[in-house]
């Protein structure tokens, strides 16, 4: 008998599944980066599986041109705030002055993320920035705030990004972290932790490092949010993700993470997987990746805090086993005992094998205590 997923002999349907479609909001030059990159996604999505996964992708920022510098996202939906009070330079690193210029353009804001062509499949808000810059670090709770009461019924999230290690000797720079993801916190239903100093590659300056850096940070969204909009039988697993599991994994504090490994692209069609090696080596790919998923996490935290969990295993149909996909389960069950944990298969990669991890409702971040601290002590 097989132990594979029988993708072959399941009649899929769409009903009951729900697509995962996010409005991506970014702010102030780091978070416009980052939203730039989920463009990338969506242009990849499009090319290659024939959907999109964003709904729209908006800039705001103080700096003129900051904005300018983007390279993907529309030139419509890039909102310049407070030309009148800094003169389209920037809010000079001040996060009073960045919230004060976003609660000025609230509804300027709120009422541009709703023009876009896909709004009305939009599942949920996805804000982004720096939490230690002027304009991001001040601007998303406020704009968050005003989301959730424009449209109470999409879910609003933040990814608040943490700094280099190397700016953190600057009192400012703690102080406005420490605001940023407390008022964050306060009103956002998760909050995606991302710490700039787990990607920063050594030998190279931040600037070098900057895209690379930002396509790291959004490339664990990829399947995640493509399993659900999958339309071709083929490419729909037999658990799918779709919005439902990923909106009753999120809240709180959350990171998440990928792993990848590579299979082979092609195996004779006479060989059957049933030498005791190859089913080894089969379950062995699956814990791989999700060890390089877990080492790989946007922050560092301990796993045994979270209360939600959530993983996707994304391979060639035929490298997925019945087998494999529950030893992965069991696996992230032991970093994860007191979590309430969500799972689904993407056969759809061609020549790798990966697994997502969400960790959300994190009872404890250290890294955002250690700033709390911090701030409370200047």
């Amino acid at each position: 008998m097989k132990s594979e997923l029988p993708h072959a002999i399941i009649k899929h349907s769409r009903t009951g599944v729900e697509a995962t479609k996010i409005t991506i909001i970014g702010f102030g030059k780091c978070g416009n980066r980052i939203a730039d990159e989920f463009c990338r996604l969506n242009v990849r999505a499009r090319a290659l599986r024939g959907f999109g996964i964003a709904a729209g992708v908006f800039a705001v920022d103080s700096n003129m041109a900051d904005l300018a510098e983007l390279r993907r996202v529309r030139p419509e939906h890039r909102i310049l705030i407070g030309e009148e009070k800094t003169g389209g330079q920037g809010a000079g690193g001040i996060n009073e002055l960045g919230g004060e210029l976003a609660r000025a353009s609230s509804d300027r804001i709120t009422n541009a993320a709703g023009t876009s062509e896909k709004f009305l499949e939009t599942d949920a808000f996805l804000l982004i920035a720096s939490a230690a810059g002027g304009t991001g670090s001040g601007a998303i709770a406020v704009v968050t705030q005003r989301l959730k009461g424009s449209y109470p019924e999409k879910m609003v999230y933040n990814m608040v990004v943490t700094p280099f290690d190397a700016e953190t000797a600057d009192e400012k720079t703690i102080t406005n972290t420490a605001i940023c993801l407390k008022s964050a916190y306060s009103v956002a239903d998760a909050i995606f932790l991302v710490d700039n100093q787990r990607y920063a590659a050594k030998g190279l300056s931040i600037e070098d490092n900057a895209l690379q850096i930002n396509t790291a940070m959004v490339e664990p969204f990829y399947e995640l949010l493509s399993a659900g909009e999958e339309k071709t039988p083929a490419h729909i697993g037999a658990k799918t993700i779709d919005a439902g599991d990923i909106i009753q994994t999120l809240a709180g504090w959350t990171v998440i993470g990928q792993g990848k490994v590579p299979v082979p692209r092609f195996r004779v069609p006479f060989m059957k997987k049933s030498d005791f090696r190859d089913k080894f080596s089969e379950t062995d790919n699956g814990i791989q990746a999700l060890n390089r998923a877990m080492s790989e996490l946007s922050l560092k935290c301990n796993p045994a805090d979270a209360k939600r969990a959530l993983y996707l295993l994304a391979a060639p149909a035929q490298e997925m086993g019945v087998t494999q996909f529950a030893l992965i389960g069991s696996t992230l069950r032991n970093s994860v005992p007191d979590a309430i944990m969500r799972s689904g298969d993407y056969p759809r990669s061609r020549d790798s094998m990966s697994v997502t991890v969400l960790l959300s409702e994190l009872a404890k971040v250290e890294k955002v205590a250690d700033y709390f601290n911090k701030a409370a002590n200047k």
